[in-house]
């Protein structure tokens, strides 16, 4: 093991950096890195892509997480290393409630932690949970831009297929009765991360925040309800970037 580098990021251990952005596709990172200055890419190890630029004068890292729990708590550890005490996951999920519209953002304030990687870090009874200045910081920034928004609790999962294809699972009663109690609960969206950095980030004591793309909705699908696939990323990284620059300006003065 090289101590210069950490491990999985291969950032420089000596870098100090406190604010951070996480996309988990490493192919988003340039589309956030148009959003902040002087980007510069750091490393590119595995899923993990790091571009280091500024916002607002402050050094900010965008560092993609992959996809799924382990590699992002992997991440937001490492980076816990250099300092990072903020950061904001941009992602994608899927929509649950009928009102959750393609295009949409969800901004959670919570994630059900349907995954494993929070076991190993925290008892089940431990709620997933975003830290609410960045929370409302990121309400704020998607408000003044007028995208459409909704707040509230997320699902985080391990296994897309279970979800998309749960009837072809041995354990399909299960998977089913559970998405049935989420509905049920007024969970408003599913994806795979967010669980696992809520929980990392309360242990290594880093505020994070999340904003997600709302990508389609089965449900409103199921019921033949207008949705059509969204892709558009822009109002979630937007988002994410603007927030991150009240969270630095407010703090510096």
């Amino acid at each position: 093991m090289n101590n210069d580098k950490l491990f999985h990021l291969d950032i420089a251990a000596d870098l100090r950096v406190g604010y951070a952005i996480l996309p988990g596709d490493p192919g988003r990172v340039d589309k956030l890195a148009k959003f902040i200055e002087s980007p510069l890419q750091i490393a590119y190890n595995r899923e993990f892509r790091s571009v280091l630029g500024t916002v607002a004068g402050e050094k900010v890292l965008i560092t993609s997480t992959g996809i799924g729990g382990p590699s992002a708590a992997i991440a937001l550890e490492e980076l816990s290393k250099l300092g990072v005490h903020t950061a904001v996951r941009v992602g994608t999920c899927g929509g649950i409630q009928m009102e959750v519209v393609p295009g949409d953002l969800i901004i959670p304030v919570s994630a059900v932690r349907m995954e494993g990687t929070t076991k190993e870090y925290a008892p089940v009874e431990y709620p997933a949970t975003a830290d609410f200045k960045v929370t409302r910081v990121l309400a704020d920034v998607a408000e003044k831009n007028g995208y459409r928004y909704h707040t509230g609790v997320i699902q985080s999962k391990d296994s897309f297929y279970g979800q998309h294809c749960p009837g072809t699972m041995p354990v399909s009663y299960e998977l089913e009765n559970k998405w049935n109690a989420w509905k049920a609960l007024g969970v408003l969206g599913s994806e795979m991360e967010t669980a696992a950095l809520f929980t990392v980030g309360a242990v290594r004591n880093i505020r994070m925040g999340c904003v997600l793309h709302a990508l389609w909705n089965q449900e409103r699908k199921k019921q033949s309800l207008p949705d059509r696939d969204d892709f558009d990323m822009d109002a979630a990284i937007k988002t994410a970037v603007g927030a991150v620059r009240i969270l630095i300006e407010q703090e510096e003065n």
